[in-house]
């Protein structure tokens, strides 16, 4: 096996402080090596997910993503670092590209506002549905701490609605117990406290898939976008996720489309060469 191509760590949704955001890596490949190679550099890395991108044409590629521990099937931050990462590169229309992905066809564009560069992803918006009784049973002991006053759930992933902005910043999570839940993560969220200068926030968790606490999560707010938009009677959204990094995100719900524009801005951290 030998796999030579550019890799970059790009930290996405970062917000004003550097160290910010959710880092990324990015590995640019003429052809997809085996599966298992990808999974193998993305254990590698231990970042908390590695994009994969073939080109298929001018301006559009073929994008797959990784965790340490398996592939996903939709990644924001990930997505938005290798936009970055192309649009730094150079070899892109200098304002827009496309992605093929298993979560459907992905664009990105980019707008520069206040001299400041921002990326927005249009992605699919995904419904979340409020749990039934016997789908909360197994949050009750991660929760019992917490006032969580909704719970809804998709396949991937559970949602609890905090009552406060303090009570998500103050969980602590226990990650033996997250992994036991019948599905992919953990969601916290609640509606900002009043003066704050964006509308909601967030934590991630998914110790199953080899990340104890996902740092900004893009997909996560293809949930949360729909559900905040409809509480606050807003399309137009700021969030913010209060993971120990911080991260910062400029969110729009299409509800006639179904879609979720999800904007941030990126910071390349280091560019090399994967040598296997």
């Amino acid at each position: 096996m030998s796999l030579k191509c550019p890799l970059g760590l790009i930290d996405a949704f970062v917000s004003e402080t550097p160290f910010s955001g959710n880092p990324a890596g990015v590995c640019l490949v003429e052809e997809f090596p085996e599966t298992s190679v990808m999974q193998g550099v993305a254990f590698e890395m231990q970042w908390s997910e590695t994009a994969f991108l073939k080109k298929i044409a001018p301006d559009y590629y073929h994008i797959r993503w990784f965790s340490p521990e398996d592939e996903a099937p939709m990644c924001g931050h990930a997505t938005l670092a290798a936009s970055h990462f192309l649009f730094e590169k150079g070899d892109v229309d200098p304002d827009f590209l496309r992605f093929h992905s298993c979560a459907g066809p992905l664009a990105v564009h980019k707008e520069t506002q206040s001299g400041t560069a921002w990326l927005f992803l249009n992605f699919p918006a995904c419904p979340i549905y409020p749990c039934s009784d016997e789908d909360k049973k197994p949050l009750a002991p991660l929760l019992s701490s917490l006032s969580a006053s909704m719970f809804y759930r998709d396949a991937l992933l559970y949602v609890a609605v905090l009552e406060s902005e303090d009570a998500v910043a103050r969980y602590r999570p226990d990650f033996e117990g997250i992994k036991t839940l019948p599905c992919r993560a953990l969601v916290l969220t609640a509606r900002a406290d009043k003066g704050r200068t964006y509308d909601f926030v967030s934590r991630y968790f998914a110790p199953r898939v080899g990340i104890t606490e996902d740092p900004v999560c893009g997909s996560a707010h293809c949930r949360l976008t729909p559900f905040w938009a409809r509480i606050l009677h807003k399309k137009n959204l700021y969030a913010r996720q209060l993971s120990r990094r911080d991260g910062l995100l400029k969110v729009t719900y299409q509800p006639g489309a179904e879609r979720v524009i999800l904007g941030g801005q990126a910071r390349t951290i280091l560019r090399g060469t994967l040598d296997l």
